[in-house]
């Protein structure tokens, strides 16, 4: 016998975690791919490279978070370890290490100065510890694999601060003929959760997930309640890159459109968890530097178009950033993060002063949670201009605190005329809904949500001007 269908109100009970709250408000942060495959321009390093490769003569991690604070990021990830096994930092377990290279005469740690650079310029840190080594020793040998796994997690965990993620993939190499380990995931998040409470564990685990490519792609509804299944790390892993391959970064999958509407619930209704989705890509095709991809930086207006669907979509947005062999960003990268991070600045500058009214309840309860009346048989709320003003996208927000609760929202605009058309529609919002459209001359908008799983619970609604 199927369970029933799980009513509206049951879904919006799904709630975010604390950590999961504090991580979606960042918004947008980067990614540093760093590391021996710097130096020897690959992607999927093969391991056992001599240290001694390993020598930035410039390194320079002031300039790194200097230039991701000014594109309007809230927080870094460093790659402290990739597939190839070498650490940026002195790791106990292992010489394979900068500890063993003539980096900074052997007593360096691109870690701590990374992590101390974050906290001058206001950012949050986080770090990523590829689960796959293809140069230590005991990978694919079970448990003691996994010791030496925690070992440097926990020297990670306990050496450079509070971190606000912790950031795995599901890299598996080797197999069927060669090593293969058997990662104890369970494992891994204990030592996460003992050592960093307030971390979120990405991709590969429980908090934060894959929105499914690397090509900065967004779904048309991110939704934050799914079935539990999509946390299974080793699900994820086996959609993951599985080659040293750049094009994988540009790869979009057209399954797994939906994966939280009520349709899409059907049948795991008793089985639900809020896991929200991050939307990560690279400023280049490949996520390590290479000389012969600094002509092909993408461009501010790409990325910002990236922006508005991701952090705009109830997403986060992880863009990843790579130092050159020398330890330096490339002119062509600091310029365009830059430009982001005016683009962004200026989109919000350009908010329209308006009136607010509501269709019921308090217009003034807006900045902490306009909850319409129960009885309310189509919530709105309207946004009056002083007078006519093209007007190219509205901001609309849900306290998510309180659950995912709208299922269908209607923007229309009025003209001078006094007619109302409809400018956009949505169905999924969450934190943040930024909706674009051509520019449309108007005196007003109303935000009309239809639709809901329980009472609305809206933080905030704002029209955004035409750029001149």
């Amino acid at each position: 016998m199927n369970a029933p269908a799980a009513t509206g109100r049951e879904l919006a009970a799904v709630r975010p975690s604390p950590r999961q709250l504090a991580w979606q408000a960042m918004e947008f942060y980067g990614f540093l791919h760093f590391g021996m495959n710097t130096m020897t321009d690959r992607e999927w390093g093969e391991g056992h490279d001599d240290p001694a490769l390993f020598d930035p003569a410039s390194l320079d991690a002031e300039q790194w978070v200097g230039a991701l604070k000014r594109a309007g990021m809230t927080g870094v990830i460093l790659t402290c370890k990739h597939h190839d096994g070498f650490c940026l930092w002195p790791s106990d377990v292992t010489d394979h290490s900068v500890a063993s290279s003539p980096w900074r005469g052997g007593q360096g740690d691109v870690v701590a100065e990374v992590a101390e650079a974050a906290r001058r310029h206001g950012l949050r840190f986080g770090i990523y510890l590829s689960p796959w080594d293809r140069t230590e020793a005991t990978y694919g040998s079970g448990t003691a694999y996994d010791d030496f796994y925690v070992a440097q997690l926990t020297e990670l965990l306990t050496r450079y601060g509070p971190l606000f993620s912790v950031w795995l993939d599901g890299a598996n190499g080797e197999g069927p003929n060669g090593k293969r380990q058997v990662y104890d995931w369970d494992r891994y998040y204990a030592v996460v959760r003992e050592l960093q409470p307030d971390a979120v564990i990405s991709v590969c685990g429980p908090d934060v997930r894959w929105c499914g490519n690397e090509a900065g792609e967004t779904r048309p509804d991110e939704w934050s309640v799914v079935p539990r299944a999509l946390q299974d790390a080793e699900r994820t892993a086996d959609r993951s890159q599985h080659a040293d391959d750049t094009g994988f970064a540009r790869l979009v999958r057209s399954d797994d459109r939906d994966l939280g509407s009520r349709a899409a619930l059907a049948g795991h209704e008793d089985d639900l968890v809020w896991y929200p989705a991050e939307v990560n890509t690279s400023i280049r095709p490949g996520w390590f530097h290479h000389p012969a991809e600094d002509a092909r930086v993408r461009s501010a207006e790409e990325l910002f178009a990236i922006y508005l669907r991701a952090v705009g979509g109830n997403s986060c947005f992880l863009l990843n950033v790579p130092p050159a062999r020398d330890g330096r960003l490339r002119d062509a990268d600091v310029t365009v993060l830059a430009q982001l991070g005016r683009h962004i600045a200026d989109f919000g500058a350009r908010r329209i002063e308006a009136t607010v009214t509501v269709s019921s309840g308090a217009a003034d309860a807006l900045a902490t949670g306009w909850r319409p009346d129960a009885a309310d048989p189509r919530p709105a709320v309207t946004l009056s201009f002083a007078g006519p003003r093209a007007v190219e996208a509205v901001v609309v927000g849900e306290d998510i605190a309180q659950g995912q609760r709208i299922e269908h929202l209607v923007v229309r605009g009025r003209h001078r005329d006094g007619r109302w058309t409809t400018l956009a529609e949505a169905h999924a919002v969450g934190h943040r809904r930024i909706l674009t459209f051509a520019p449309v001359e108007v005196d007003a908008v109303v935000v009309e949500i239809p639709q809901t799983r329980d009472t609305p619970v809206v933080d905030r609604v704002a029209a955004v001007g035409a750029a001149s």
